[in-house]
């Protein structure tokens, strides 16, 4: 049960989602910004990827996941790091709850309004390209630029793998991003959009492999600041806040290279169960 004391309610509670681990790009900024705040990170890995998932059975899942979090954690906000649940599922995830909710979407206007070659990229997931809400976004915001649509089948697991101390190959890598370098009539692509929260993870490995540079547009800075404004009234408690808790849907074990990397991002806890309940124990000794 979530704590209620008074000093634990002066403090606001964040909860952070995604199908896997690609959401910690977005809690990095969310916490840097809000660390008075207490946090719930909430990995619904039993499903991932949700990019093959059918619709109609993604949203069921996820507003059945997000409502058991918020009535276990009572959350004062919800973040839906994950640009494939925000572009199906926020509709139905506002009209059900009345806990506000943040939503990730691909950074189309801003990369547009920055792009110099006016070439943009934007890489994500098969599905969330294939999305009529993206290509609306470009309808709507890319005027003179053009854009190009790359779907990789690969990279969210190439990144869940690089956390796990587990790295992808370079050239399997290089092969999912080339698509989004076009050079044509004088004119190369200088942005590339992030459209997937697990591609910053490997943000590095995408710069050594870009055939040349390109600024990669994350954004996740953007959801921390629309965070911040919509918690600005909530007052701090004085005490340090507790460590923020990751929650796992699928019960798998956690190695010790990922243990490592979640320690990187300030987690003690986590919480495995098989059937989707919410028992807590220690990731680590």
């Amino acid at each position: 049960m979530p704590d209620t004391t008074s000093e634990s309610r002066a403090r606001p509670t964040i909860l952070v989602f995604d199908s896997g681990l690609g959401g910690l790009t977005v809690f990095r900024e969310v916490f840097a910004a809000r660390p008075d705040a207490r946090f719930v990170y909430l990995a619904d890995d039993a499903a991932f990827p949700y990019g093959v998932m059918p619709e109609e059975v993604l949203v069921a899942r996820v507003t059945s996941v997000i409502g058991e979090a918020i009535a276990r954690h009572e959350p004062d906000l919800a973040v839906i790091a994950c640009n494939t649940a925000s572009t199906l599922t926020l509709k139905e995830l506002r009209a059900r709850f009345a806990v506000p909710f943040v939503g990730t979407v691909p950074a189309i206007k801003p990369a547009c309004a920055q792009s110099t070659s006016k070439r943009v990229a934007v890489l994500g997931t098969q599905a969330t390209v294939t999305r009529e809400y993206t290509r609306a976004l470009i309808r709507e915001f890319a005027e003179d630029c053009e854009v190009v649509l790359v779907g990789s089948p690969r990279l969210a697991a190439f990144a869940e793998a690089e956390l796990a101390g587990e790295p992808a190959a370079d050239a399997d890598i290089a092969a999912e991003i080339a698509p989004c370098f076009v050079d044509r009539q004088d004119k190369r692509t200088d942005t590339v959009v992030l459209a997937c929260t697990h591609y910053p993870l490997l943000l590095a490995r995408f710069r050594k492999l870009a055939p040349w540079p390109v600024q990669w547009l994350d954004p996740a800075r953007a959801i921390a600041r629309r965070v911040v404004n919509l918690l600005h009234t909530r007052a701090s408690a004085a005490n340090p806040p507790p460590a923020p808790v990751i929650v796992f849907t699928s019960g798998r074990a956690v190695s010790p290279n990922l243990i490592e990397a979640l320690a990187g991002y300030g987690f003690a806890w986590t919480t495995q169960a098989a059937d989707g309940s919410f028992d807590s124990r220690p990731i680590g000794p």
